[in-house]
């Protein structure tokens, strides 16, 4: 049975996607951006370890009717692909109505080959650059940060930005 590691989990977050969301933190991360929001997600060590269908209950048990969407954030939940995959389909099969929001420090045109991206709403890439930080843009911590529209970029096969009203 897949498992993954993650640092942990929150309900009820405003901040990490558009609407209620249900975050995991996913543990570990190779990247090491200097001013990392997430330091303690950073060692692959740490977290806790746990099978696909266990935390997926969890995030399950952590839904109430006000929840939009789940975001996966960490760390780096792409260096859990094939597991944050898993995690996704399980999740769509008992609701197909969440919206599905993933932090990664690549930009999408160094993972666009990653199969999982097919069932991400929106991508929010790029390294965290210290010398662009931006507490002012929505959802993202530094300028080079994107908002992607994923089903809209693969369809286009170009990069579609997520355009929000605050924006």
């Amino acid at each position: 049975m897949k498992k993954v590691r993650i640092a942990g989990l929150t309900k009820g977050s405003v901040v990490d996607g558009l609407g209620v969301r249900t975050v995991v933190f996913f543990q570990g991360c190779p990247r090491h951006c200097p001013g990392c929001h997430n330091p303690d997600t950073i060692p692959f060590t740490g977290g806790r370890e746990m099978t696909v269908p266990e935390l997926v209950q969890e995030i399950i048990n952590s839904i109430t009717p006000l929840t939009k969407g789940i975001t996966f954030s960490g760390g780096e939940p792409l260096a859990q692909a094939e597991g944050l995959m898993e995690i996704i389909k399980l999740l769509k099969q008992h609701n197909s109505s969440l919206d599905i929001w993933t932090y990664t420090g690549y930009t999408f045109e160094e993972i666009k080959h990653l199969p999982v991206l097919k069932m991400i709403d929106v991508l929010v890439d790029g390294p965290f650059i210290q010398e662009q930080k931006d507490l002012s843009l929505a959802f993202r911590g530094s300028a080079n940060q994107r908002l992607i529209d994923v089903p809209k970029t693969l369809a286009r096969g170009e990069v579609v930005e997520l355009r929000l009203e605050t924006e």
